[in-house]
């Protein structure tokens, strides 16, 4: 008698329930040693700069541990000795499981074609305009797939329990109010979704730009199935709807590219020279490294009564630097209108002020006495 025999009559001998343990421990140890001897020791052997392999390597552990926990159960409820009822509830089980591996799988693939996509472009350089457009995109896209996989997934799930999918079928047969009902109840979470593939398709804001919510100025950080998460500039985060940039008027500083003019107003006197200053301006902007190189200009734009406005426009590269480079111009100028042209400073003229507020002050008085009782 051979080992494969005499392995057959010892299993024979045992009760029922301790074949059925037995064989479900190794279809769980075959499981768990997979996913270590396989995947974890396997990513020790690969190259370090194949980031690429090793971050698929890691993602597919799950859904392939799963599917090997699952081949294995079937096996072993193959292979035992258990009542058809049992082995009913098993193929249920396996059922529920191969649904769910079919959607984490689909998650996966997802998100291993939006990594190697992006692979291409980078938004850490200055002009990043087509990589902020896929990146925004692809994510977008991403979150509106994962919520259709996942309740594609669900329903099919749900649809597997006899007394759900009776349920199903007659709320689709009848329709009517409860399709109503159930659609004014999903409203906001529906239009926010169809916002999300808009936003994907027209692009109106993308990963990275700068914008103006609700008087905020700060760049858009993060565009989730819901949501926008916007980086004010004093590192606060505005959370604002998918909806609102469907709806809402709002700027966008960076729609076709990042440069940008810098507007600097400055009120003067009158005797203010102005050929001076646009010279100063000139060296300002031209001796700082945050002008790109293109724009700057000094205007006479508007008179008052007691002065006149002066713009200087600069450009910069993008508009952290175009408001720094602002900054720059106003302490630089005025600074150098402190020493060179202090006249040019606003002032505050009165002729012959003091001869009016006697002649003033006289008339009152002879009201006040002519008024009075005599």
């Amino acid at each position: 008698m051979n080992v494969l025999d005499r392995s057959t009559d010892f299993i024979n001998t045992l009760p029922d329930w301790a074949v059925v343990s037995v064989l479900l421990g190794v279809a769980l140890l075959l499981s768990w040693a997979f996913r270590v001897l396989v995947v974890r020791r396997g990513l020790r052997f690969l190259d370090p700069q194949s980031l690429f392999i090793r971050t698929t390597l890691q993602r597919i552990r799950g859904p392939v541990g799963l599917a090997l926990l699952m081949g294995a159960l079937s096996l072993a409820a193959t292979l035992s000795p258990i009542t058809e009822r049992s082995a009913e509830i098993v193929r249920h089980v396996l059922l529920i499981g191969f649904i769910l591996l079919v959607a984490w799988t689909a998650r996966v693939v997802l998100d291993l074609w939006l990594r190697a996509h992006l692979k291409r472009f980078r938004i850490d350089t200055d002009d990043n305009l087509l990589a902020r457009k896929h990146v925004t995109q692809m994510r977008i896209l991403l979150r509106v797939a994962d919520t259709l996989i996942i309740v594609v997934a669900l329903g099919a799930v749900m649809m597997t329990f006899e007394g759900i999918r009776q349920y199903g079928v007659s709320l689709l047969a009848s329709a009517g109010a409860a399709g109503i009902v159930v659609g004014l109840a999903l409203q906001p979470v529906l239009k926010n979704l169809f916002a999300g593939i808009q936003l994907a398709i027209t692009q109106p804001i993308r990963i990275d730009d700068a914008v103006i919510v609700e008087g905020e100025w700060g760049n858009v950080e993060e565009i989730t199935s819901t949501y926008v998460v916007v980086r004010i500039w004093d590192l606060r985060r505005l959370i604002v709807p998918l909806s609102y940039f469907i709806e809402t008027p709002f700027q966008n500083w960076t729609r076709e590219e990042a440069n940008l003019i810098g507007v600097v107003l400055i009120y003067l006197d009158y005797r203010a020279p102005v050929s001076s200053i646009r010279g100063e301006v000139e060296r300002i902007v031209r001796g700082s490294h945050l002008w790109d190189g293109n724009t700057v200009a000094v205007q006479v734009t508007d008179f008052r009564e007691q002065v006149l406005e002066l713009r200087v426009l600069a450009s910069a590269g993008n508009a952290g630097d175009a408001f720094t480079l602002r900054c720059v111009i106003r302490e630089a100028l005025v600074l150098w209108l402190q020493e060179k042209h202090p006249e040019a400073l606003p002032h505050l003229r009165i002729i012959g002020g003091e001869t009016s507020m006697k002649r003033e002050t006289q008339r009152r008085t002879m009201n006040e006495h002519s008024q009075s009782p005599a």
